[in-house]
């Protein structure tokens, strides 16, 4: 796996016009695909779907990127993500959500923008919640909800592909629009990587939604080098954020939004005085 030049990517993965469809000419699958419901006027939200040719699709899927000065993982990412989902018949659409400031890195609260902005593009019932440096590595891995919450990305090899803990819920995680409500979402005071996790562990409890996994065999990763009452009142719909740029990027590779997050807390204070 490694690093591919953009404008390759968009050569390869990319539509340039509305009009072409991709044939596919790799080993890993061949069907055609083309971008669905393209929204041209920028004072509307995107809705920038791929969608297979012939074949019908019922679930809509936002994979939604936390990220941050990561463009090699993002090319690998891609490269890897876009030949993975057309195997299986997929209907998505990749949302990246950069952080611009502040300086700290917020993953969860990047995670709750992703969610609001790709609820604003179009009608999505699933929400896969995914770290850019993770890559599944069996095509069995379907990447679509269920009934309950589901961790996908439970074994990587940067623990030899061993559980990293009962509680962990990082890497990947697939919720519907409902069960993403119903939890409140991300907390939004974790600035600094850690915790949110086990924070959004905690909320699943707490909301009466236990989450499962699938097969272990099929739940393996790749990972790239490099209180109760409280839970309810620091939510997704509390974030505060200003969307700097947002656009469709390289052909459709993906939906790039450059973000600034508003008024830090006061653990954002706090992880400022100890870094």
């Amino acid at each position: 796996m490694e690093y591919v030049p953009f404008d390759e990517l968009a050569l390869k993965w990319g539509l340039y016009s509305d009009q072409v469809i991709w044939t596919g000419r790799s080993t890993f699958t061949d069907v055609a695909y083309t971008l669905e419901n393209i929204t041209r006027d920028d004072n509307q939200p995107a809705r920038i779907y791929w969608t297979p040719v012939g074949c019908y699709q019922e679930e809509l899927t936002a994979i939604i990127i936390p990220y941050r000065n990561r463009f090699a993982n993002l090319s690998v990412f891609l490269n890897h993500m876009h030949p993975f989902l057309r195997h299986q018949r997929r209907r998505y659409t990749i949302f990246v959500i950069e952080q611009v400031t502040p300086t700290i890195f917020n993953r969860a609260a990047l995670l709750n923008i992703g969610f609001r902005e790709a609820v604003r593009a179009g009608n999505y019932s699933c929400f896969i919640f995914h770290d850019v440096d993770r890559l599944p590595e069996d095509a069995r891995m379907i990447y679509g909800c269920e009934d309950q919450p589901l961790h996908m990305a439970v074994l990587t090899d940067e623990f030899n592909y061993t559980m990293h803990y009962e509680g962990f819920l990082g890497g990947a995680l697939a919720m519907t629009r409902m069960q993403f409500e119903k939890a409140r979402g991300f907390a939004n005071t974790y600035f600094g990587w850690g915790g949110e996790d086990d924070e959004m562990y905690n909320r699943l409890k707490f909301s009466n939604q236990p989450f499962m996994r699938r097969n272990y065999t099929l739940s393996r990763y790749k990972r790239l080098t490099r209180s109760r009452q409280y839970w309810q009142k620091d939510t997704y719909q509390d974030i505060q954020y200003r969307i700097q740029q947002s656009g469709l990027r390289y052909n459709g590779l993906y939906y790039h939004f450059n973000v600034s997050i508003l008024h830090p807390t006061v653990e954002y204070s706090r992880a400022i005085g100890s870094s």
